[in-house]
């Protein structure tokens, strides 16, 4: 896995404009309702992080200041949190978390006896507050695969301290998804079409980066907001 080692001048500074405006550069939402399927629910796994990383904000790259030296592809991450008729939901929670360019998850019963491999600079978890757009971003690394899974980000949305829906993200294209227990065990066509995602490069990124858009469909109605 090749490093990146990026400096970033000003965090501060990345989170409030950088990170905003790769994502409204990201695919468009699906806007019409009779187009929208609702987000299978999954299972949110063993290692869901145990103890919470020094910082637990959308960057996954980078813990407080400093530069980006985790492994792996970085991916710009981004979409928006819909009600089942296709509004945007404000104030509402994304939170991701995944194993890093080793196949290690942020969770002592999975790091404890790894800590030679664990990527030691990577979040492995964040979150995120969305506003009256319903549009989120996370800057993280494309996920790997490891032993029994093919390669997936999970992705748990929280509303009023209210858990709504845990999933999971996978990669379109990718040959592990076809053996892989959680992926085929969603048996609606468009649901699993929903969670399967294209992780395409950016044009002219020079670090070679990529981009992914997942649109979270609730099954929640207004009245329920």
């Amino acid at each position: 896995m090749a490093t990146c080692n990026l400096f970033i001048p000003s965090r501060r500074l990345f989170l409030g404009t950088a990170a905003f405006g790769a994502a409204v550069a990201l695919q468009p939402h699906r806007a019409l309702a009779e187009d929208l399927v609702r987000s299978p629910k999954l299972t949110e796994g063993p290692f869901y992080p145990n103890k919470l990383p020094l910082d637990t904000d959308n960057d996954l790259l980078v813990i407080n200041d400093g530069q980006v030296t985790t492994e792996g592809e970085i991916v710009h991450l981004g979409g928006k949190l819909l009600d089942k008729n296709g509004i945007p939901l404000k104030n509402t929670t994304i939170e991701i978390w995944q194993v890093d360019a080793h196949g290690v998850y942020l969770h002592s019963r999975d790091s404890d006896g790894k800590k030679d491999k664990q990527d030691k600079l990577f979040q492995g978890f964040g979150r995120f507050t969305t506003g009256t757009s319903g549009a989120y971003y996370f800057r993280t690394v494309k996920p790997v695969a490891y032993s029994g899974r093919t390669p997936h980000i999970h992705v748990k949305i929280k509303r009023a301290g209210k858990e709504i829906l845990t999933t999971q993200i996978f990669v379109r294209g990718e040959k592990l998804n076809k053996t892989d227990r959680e992926y085929n065990g969603i048996r609606d066509e468009k649901q699993r079409d929903n969670v399967t995602v294209a992780f395409e490069p950016i044009k002219d990124s020079k670090a070679g980066e990529l981009a992914a858009n997942f649109d979270v469909v609730l099954g929640i109605t207004p009245e329920e907001k």
